[in-house]
């Protein structure tokens, strides 16, 4: 097997891009990941996309070879692979792409993810993402996306002593991460006042607890390592990665304050890896919720079952602290089209291992993690990258 590294980023501005089209935000990331990777359109053999609902959300399937069409790549005649897995389907897609690569299938392989949401309105758009729950069980009598995290919440407050105000340090540390993200939506820092009188979604959360509706997108132009230094002196090595699955429906899982399948696809990386949760500097995990920000760095082990929320008022999950978490300011602050939410993440982690961060560096970032989220929890992928050798 080859092994297989990241040559190209690149990604749009995140927020409410009115006057942005699906198929205008996937090939502005496209072509800057291209650009970037200082490849020509003939290099590239393949073109996987992570989306979740297009043909909700813009009432448009076949995005891929619809990507593919107006990237001006259709006379290339390319094998085009759309990936759906809830909000994880762009960190699904890379995982397909590097085992295209890595089996010798193909050599150089663009990966997008966009989603354009806010074409329709909030109470739809609220629906489509609670598509991603178990409908016959959960949607079905009433119970919202945001209304299942906050059961989670809840039984994380009772059974480990995690308070609101250690819910709203997550959203405050994002927010004043988001600041420093120039295509961030909110750049704007934010007070624990502000997230604490803010009106309520589902209690305990209120609306600076949960990320925004957004369109965007971002790629990736990954390659075989034994070719990466063809076109790049900063190749980033993709050196694990883990998916796993869980119940999809919450009451069927084994407790309501860990995600077994977080658990198991960061083990499943890091072995892979052959790397520990110590070694890792700076992460991008899912905060779709301030809840799941918490709950993640515990499944990921980066700190104990129950400190999640201790270890996020204190500090040590901020800028260059223990391990630096959601630099690009996570869902919460960068944006959360669901499609990119995967790639967006890898795009993050590749620019802080190449030391491009600007002012939100990891000092001496030599590993980073991304840690992405199907539904409530019933998928979950893990990757690790590692800058070149």
């Amino acid at each position: 097997m080859r092994e297989v590294s990241v040559i190209g980023v690149g990604e749009t501005q995140f927020g409410e891009l009115w006057d942005k089209s699906f198929r205008e935000l996937g090939i502005e990331a496209g072509l800057r990941a291209i650009q970037d990777a200082e490849i020509a359109a003939e290099n590239v053999d393949a073109i996987y996309v992570g989306n979740m609902s297009a043909g909700k959300f813009i009432d448009q399937e076949h995005v891929a070879a619809l990507v593919a069409d107006y990237a001006g790549l259709a006379d290339q005649h390319l094998p085009t692979i759309r990936v759906e897995g809830g909000g994880a389907c762009g960190a699904i897609a890379i995982q397909q792409a590097a085992m295209a690569i890595a089996s010798g299938v193909h050599d150089i392989v663009v990966v997008g993810g966009a989603e354009k949401m806010t074409d329709v309105g909030d109470v739809e758009a609220a629906r489509i993402l609670s598509s991603t729950t178990d409908q016959e069980w959960e949607s079905v009598f009433g119970a919202t996306f945001a209304g299942l995290f906050a059961m989670m919440a809840r039984r994380h407050m009772f059974e480990y002593g995690t308070t609101r105000e250690q819910l709203a340090a997550v959203a405050v540390k994002n927010h004043k991460h988001g600041a420093l993200n120039p295509v961030a939506q909110f750049q704007k820092e934010i007070t624990v006042e502000m997230v604490l009188g803010a009106p309520r979604v589902a209690e305990p959360l209120g609306v600076f607890d949960c990320a925004p509706l957004s369109d965007g997108a971002a790629a990736l132009v990954l390659c075989s390592r034994d070719k990466a230094r063809k076109f790049t002196d900063t190749p980033i090595d993709l050196i694990g990665t883990g998916q796993a699955s869980d119940f999809l429906a919450v009451h069927d899982r084994r407790e309501l304050t860990t995600m077994d399948a977080t658990v198991i696809a960061g083990k499943r990386a890091f072995h892979a890896a052959r790397k520990t949760p110590n070694d890792v500097k700076v992460a991008e995990v899912h905060d779709n919720f301030t809840i799941s920000e918490i709950m993640a760095i515990e499944d990921l082990r980066f700190v104990p079952k129950g400190k999640g929320g201790f270890a996020t008022e204190d500090g040590e999950t901020a800028l260059n602290a223990r391990v630096s978490v959601n630099t690009s300011g996570g869902l919460k602050a960068r944006g959360y089209p669901v499609g990119a939410t995967g790639v967006a993440q890898a795009v993050e982690i590749v620019r802080q291992l190449r030391g491009e961060a600007g002012k939100r560096q990891v000092t001496d970032a030599g590993l980073g993690l991304t840690h992405t989220l199907g539904g409530t929890g019933g998928t979950a992928v893990v990757h690790l990258f590692a800058r070149g050798d």
